[in-house]
């Protein structure tokens, strides 16, 4: 049987750029299924109130085999993020910080919350996904 793995992203939706690139990246890896579970703009929770919010996405994380960070300094300023990485170490769930293409410096609150951080690397990350979740 081919194993799924259920994949939330913690993004910034100011930077909604990086959460596509790094889909399309994990769809385009030969043998690696994966299944998307965060809230997005192609994946949006359709609500203004918060809680209902933190809740969907609580769930999510929850039923997720793993949660990956996009470290890129900009998730230093995101509540959201660090709201979500902090449930996710909340439901023990493995995290794995991304650095995105081409930057230097890395999130603080990724980085100091992250079980692990790689490069923006296909094999590095896949690699470090079967690692947690298998």
């Amino acid at each position: 049987m081919v194993k799924v793995y259920n994949v939330f992203i913690s993004h910034s939706w100011d930077h909604v750029n990086d959460l596509i690139r790094l889909r399309n990246l994990l769809n385009a890896k030969g043998y690696f299924n994966v299944k998307f579970t965060e809230g997005a703009p192609m994946n949006p929770i359709h609500f203004d109130n918060v809680y209902y919010i933190r809740r969907q996405l609580s769930e999510r994380i929850k039923s997720s085999d793993i949660v990956l960070g996009v470290a890129g300094i900009y998730a230093s300023y995101s509540d959201w993020m660090e709201w979500e990485l902090n449930k996710a170490k909340e439901y023990n769930k493995p995290i794995l910080g991304i650095v995105p293409w081409g930057n230097e410096r890395v999130s603080t609150v990724v980085r100091n919350k992250a079980d692990k951080i790689v490069r923006w690397n296909t094999d590095s990350i896949v690699d470090a996904i079967r690692e947690f979740c298998n």
